[in-house]
């Protein structure tokens, strides 16, 4: 996504960008002090900062017909797993948000995990499943583990819409002028990391996790694409539709206005 912007072949303009790398539970945090101007958070993270920051309309991760996986080390149906111990990516992440929705909040022990070491937890038989977020979609039969659900595949069969992981927020305090500008310039930079796809893969690789270019042209095919350059009618329904489900469930506060900065 920032590809143009990191490799300046997106002209910054007044603007100076320093990326920070982190994890997204740790940029979830962030966001609840408002560390950051634009940072990238859950969905799940949203009703949290609303107050803080909108997000913008560009930069969104959807998961249409797939998603965060379920995982164990043995076959098992989620029926199985009443009162499991499950690694989770983080409590604000929406693969926890969604895995909640699907078995219930009380239906399960989550355990706080960085991400990518839960498969090896889950191989190591040091919890019952793992919930999988990024590379770990696609490398995580390497091991062994089974797949008990993919949660993009619930979703969708609920509601027909895809499911939004992850999208960029900007902070309210740099006001409209500034918001839209920078909003302007990510959107540019993904145009031009889809329009040079081959190089932006490259320099995605330095910071990837086991992945060789083919299996991350795939996963940035998954999460980077349309989708990416704005949410749509259907993407911004998504959102609201998640989020309104969490709220009625007790899992998120209510969010009266989603804003998407434009």
């Amino acid at each position: 996504m920032f590809y143009g912007l990191a490799c300046g072949a997106v002209a910054a303009g007044a603007y100076e960008f320093e990326h920070v790398l982190a994890d997204i539970q740790s940029l979830n945090d962030a966001a609840l002090h408002g560390m950051y101007e634009v940072t990238a958070i859950s969905i799940h993270a949203y009703p949290y900062v609303c107050d803080k920051y909108a997000l913008t309309a560009c930069g969104s991760s959807m998961g249409e017909g797939y998603g965060p996986l379920l995982v164990t080390r043995e076959p098992r149906t989620a029926g199985e797993l009443r009162g499991a111990t499950i690694a989770v990516p983080g409590l604000r992440t929406t693969a926890y948000l969604a895995l909640q929705l699907m078995l219930g909040q009380d239906a399960f022990r989550p355990q706080v995990t960085m991400f990518d070491r839960i498969p090896d937890e889950v191989a190591a038989g040091h919890v019952d499943a793992g919930l999988l977020i990024h590379e770990g979609q696609l490398t995580y039969a390497r091991q062994g583990l089974h797949l008990v659900a993919d949660l993009g595949v619930w979703w969708q069969e609920r509601t027909g819409l895809p499911l939004p992981l992850g999208g960029n927020a900007i902070r309210r305090d740099l006001g409209s002028a500034h918001m839209g500008a920078i909003t302007r310039l990510i959107r540019a930079s993904i145009q031009y990391g889809l329009d040079h796809r081959v190089e932006a893969v490259k320099y995605a690789l330095q910071f990837g996790r086991g992945l060789d270019e083919p299996l991350a042209d795939r996963f940035v095919g998954m999460y980077v694409n349309e989708w990416t350059l704005d949410y749509g009618p259907r993407g911004r329904e998504a959102v609201r539709r998640l989020l309104a489900e969490g709220a009625a469930a007790g899992l998120v506060p209510e969010v009266a206005k989603i804003d998407f900065g434009e």
